[in-house]
């Protein structure tokens, strides 16, 4: 099962070394949102849930850019941001239309000015551009030709990436896809900022995984993470080696994986590509938090074995070939079935656990790998597999599994004939041993009945020889 993320689009700005692209995200319509400056440490909520009236305040028309000559142009500039910086209320409809419509053309005017017109970003209009955060013109703004990291790092600060931050546990899809495109050119723009920036992703992560349970995030933030470890030099860092093992794996054993499962195995692969020594550590930890009652949690771990397992090396293969085909094993012979009788099968629905281990066979690399490690695959999986098609209560599986024993059977007849023999031999003992134990438990069941025979025939006897005695007196005691 394919989950990488597709190739992502050049961006209009030079990547920056250690930094993967990110495409720009869709066009939102309308630029309502919050000033950083007033941020505030919310959770589960979009930015458009702090909503301020604009107080009467009139916002008349200034003239156009392009209209005004070159003395006068950032001082125009300066005003215009100054309008853009009034927060309306956007759920009344009728409230302050004129107000609305002058920062609607006001917004669209510098979003065109930016990424047109050389020569605009002068210093002093640098505080007013960050105080008056509008996701697509901000977005404009850090990819201009004229940005100067030097001077904007002043104002792009620790400060601000932490409340940058705070706005991805948004609502609202559109706004979280603009942060993450933001974030992914102030990792890439900003050298200083790259381990202060990965450093609160992690306790972000933490944070969901041990305490919150709940951030809409994280599906883009593991994006852009992504994309940050394709860029990663190589030794890898002790750091991103912990961050591995301490944060994205244990990330596998919250409720809501499947909503950012894809994002989350393409990082895990990334890091096995740039360090396959790692290999023995992430499926060990993928081991210890298999789901034991949720289907579809196991049916997407499987799936990331898979891609782990297509781009694993040999030498890492051989240290992790056993415990991974018994779990292999365990899964084969798991009962779940997707859907139910009162459900019409749905075309996205998920395979049965069964049916997505034995695709394993499927895979013509993964199958050369346990052709070269047969000796110890084969007697892992051999008994579940023989038992199971004996067993199994579902036609397709049965078949699958029959394929999969005809390629044990190709692939070393010696050791299948002899695991048969094996199998068939310790099944012949189970049953003599069970028989004997059925023996055991009757001859207990006899041995009980006759003793409780035995007693309740001495507790008739006096009884017996007291009759005669009581009936020559009478019948008085």
């Amino acid at each position: 099962m394919e989950t990488k993320l597709p190739p992502a689009s050049t961006p209009t700005s030079p990547s920056s070394p250690g930094l993967s692209p990110v495409p720009p995200p869709d066009k939102v319509d309308g630029f309502s949102r919050r000033s950083l400056r007033r941020a505030r440490p919310r959770r589960s909520h979009s930015s458009s849930q702090f909503r301020y009236q604009s107080n009467q305040q009139e916002l008349t028309p200034l003239p156009l850019l392009k209209d005004v000559p070159a003395s006068e142009l950032h001082e125009l500039l300066s005003r215009k941001l100054a309008q853009c910086g009034v927060m309306f209320d956007f759920l009344d409809c009728v409230a302050d239309l004129k107000g609305k419509e002058v920062k609607r053309a006001a917004l669209n005017e510098l979003v065109e000015c930016v990424g047109s017109t050389r020569g605009v970003l002068i210093e002093p209009v640098y505080p007013d551009i960050i105080r008056m955060l509008v996701y697509e013109f901000f977005l404009r703004f850090l990819e201009s030709p004229d940005f100067q990291p030097s001077v904007a790092k002043r104002y792009v600060d620790q400060k601000f990436v932490l409340m940058l931050l705070e706005l991805f546990d948004s609502e609202d899809p559109r706004e979280r896809e603009y942060l993450k495109t933001i974030l992914h050119r102030v990792y890439g723009k900003f050298l200083g900022l790259r381990a202060y920036i990965r450093k609160q992703c992690s306790h972000i992560f933490l944070r969901f995984i041990y305490e919150l349970e709940r951030f809409n995030g994280v599906a883009e933030l593991l994006e852009i993470l992504g994309s940050i470890i394709n860029g990663f030099a190589l030794p890898l860092k002790t750091e991103h080696k912990q961050f591995l093992v301490r944060v994205l794996i244990p990330l596998h054993s919250v409720k809501s994986l499947s909503v950012f499962h894809a994002q989350l195995a393409y990082c895990v692969v990334q890091f096995l590509e740039k360090d396959a020594t790692l290999t023995e550590h992430v499926i060990r930890g993928l081991l210890k938090y298999w789901p034991k009652t949720c289907t579809q949690k196991e049916v997407m771990f499987l799936g990331e074995m898979e891609e782990i397992l297509d781009v694993i090396e040999p030498s890492q293969f051989v240290k992790i070939q056993e415990p991974l085909f018994k779990q292999v094993a365990r899964c084969v012979s798991s009962p779940h079935f997707q859907g139910s009788l009162c459900q019409a099968p749905s075309a996205t629905s998920l395979p049965q656990v069964a049916e997505r281990a034995l695709y394993f066979w499927n895979n013509e690399y993964i199958l050369s790998l346990i052709e070269d490690n047969c000796h110890t695959v084969l007697p892992a999986v051999f008994g579940t597999l023989y038992q199971v098609s004996k067993e199994h209560w579902n036609q397709t599986i049965v078949s699958l599994i029959y394929n999969v024993l005809k390629t044990f059977m190709e692939m070393n007849g010696k050791l299948f004939d002899e695991l048969t023999a094996s199998y068939k031999l310790e099944k012949q003992q189970e049953q003599q041993k069970a028989q004997e134990r059925q023996e055991l438990w009757q001859g207990l069941e006899e041995l009980r009945l006759r003793r409780l025979q035995g007693t309740q025939g001495t507790k008739e006897a006096p009884l017996q020889r007291l009759t005669p005695q009581v009936a020559a007196s009478g019948g008085q005691s």
